[in-house]
């Protein structure tokens, strides 16, 4: 049975910083490619960033480019999300999630989540 747990969410004031973690139980980072996504209120899931597996290139939301950085390690079995420069809009809940993908064209296009954890809480405010 896969297991996908995020943590590392909180408060934090604009232009700060925080690193989310996303663990596994059942499931190999090593083999699968992750994304990020997050959910606020009144608005549409959103993905943030992805890493593949197991050529690790990493892909990213036009929002949120140059700000966060989406990395793994295998050894840990633990997906990072690096998130700095935050804006009061990236406020949502985050979730990790495994990708199932059937159209290989666009990298930000074509899948579909087969796993994901509870999500934590990001919150961005002064």
């Amino acid at each position: 049975q896969v297991e996908l747990v995020e943590s590392g969410g909180g408060l934090v004031q604009p232009g700060g910083s925080l690193r989310l973690s996303c663990t596994a139980s059942g499931l190999s980072f090593a083999d699968n490619t992750v994304h990020w996504y997050r959910r606020a209120p009144g608005r549409t899931r959103e993905i943030v960033a992805l890493i593949t597996s197991p050529s690790n290139q990493t892909y990213y939301g036009d929002s949120v480019k140059g700000r966060f950085t989406i990395s793994k390690d295998t050894a840990k079995n633990i997906v990072y999300l690096q998130m700095d420069n935050l804006k009061p809009e990236d406020t949502a809940v985050y979730f990790c999630a495994r990708e199932y993908r059937y159209k290989f064209e666009d990298p930000m296009c074509g899948y579909e989540y087969t796993d994901w954890g509870q999500g934590t809480q990001v919150t961005v405010s002064s």
